[in-house]
């Protein structure tokens, strides 16, 4: 049976099982990419893949998929599990406001799981920053009676702090050296003590950054679900 493997919408092969456990080892091909061969209705995770070849998943003594040893499902809590359209849809409606919160949780655990991670400062630092430019935007409070408006009160911008734009442009630089900081952790952790072969494209993470993140987690967290329920059932 062939397979297809998919990854950053990119498709590749189609390979053999053999080929497939051959790519895995070399590093060519993740256990967290997907696969699919023409009898499967939905793509899954080429580690699970690799384990059903080998024999019913629920059968005692089940192996591991290779590069990832059962004994790391349980030495490392999963990361923040949020789907990554959910977190897209609460910043939109938050106007971005939710997306500095949630990046202080992922900064948060990869602290916890990568003790050497210094994201969560540079997350926490743009928040700040965040806060300042807010506070030097100042509005003012208006009695409108202009045509056109309903007779009432309102909000109104005024002009900036000249320090506004300059903490703007702060914020921006910060938080994209907190992107790229949580990728090198990511790819360190995921490369290391949780060997799942996680590779993250500099051009997604510099314009997607948090979202780009949730994306990759979730597929993790996926991968270590089944590693989790396949391991208790040996």
């Amino acid at each position: 049976m062939l397979y297809h493997v998919t990854r950053n919408g990119q498709n590749y092969g189609p390979y053999t099982i053999d080929e497939l456990r051959r790519y895995v080892a070399s590093g060519n091909v993740h256990p967290s990419d997907l696969a699919k061969s023409d009898a499967m209705v939905e793509w899954a995770p080429v580690a699970q893949i690799l384990g059903a070849a080998e024999g019913p998943p629920i059968a005692p003594g089940y192996p591991a998929p290779a590069g990832y040893p059962t004994a790391t499902v349980a030495a490392y809590p999963d990361a923040p599990n949020l789907s990554w359209g959910v977190v897209l849809l609460i910043g939109f409606f938050t106007c971005t406001l939710f997306m500095f919160a949630w990046n202080l949780v992922l900064a948060s655990w990869m602290k916890r799981v990568q003790p050497n991670s210094t994201a969560i400062f540079y997350y926490a630092f743009a928040t700040v920053l965040l806060f300042l430019q807010l506070i030097f935007t100042p509005h003012v409070l208006m009695h409108t009676v202009q045509p056109g408006y309903n007779y009432g009160w309102m909000w109104a911008y005024y002009g900036a702090h000249p320090l506004r734009n300059l903490i703007g442009l702060g914020v921006w630089i910060v938080r994209i050296v907190a992107r790229f900081n949580m990728r090198a952790s990511l790819e360190e952790h995921f490369n290391g003590p949780e060997p799942v072969g996680l590779s993250l494209s500099g051009v997604m993470t510099f314009f997607f950054g948090g979202l780009y993140f949730q994306y990759h987690l979730n597929r993790i967290n996926e991968l270590k679900r089944m590693m989790r329920y396949r391991g208790a059932a040996i």
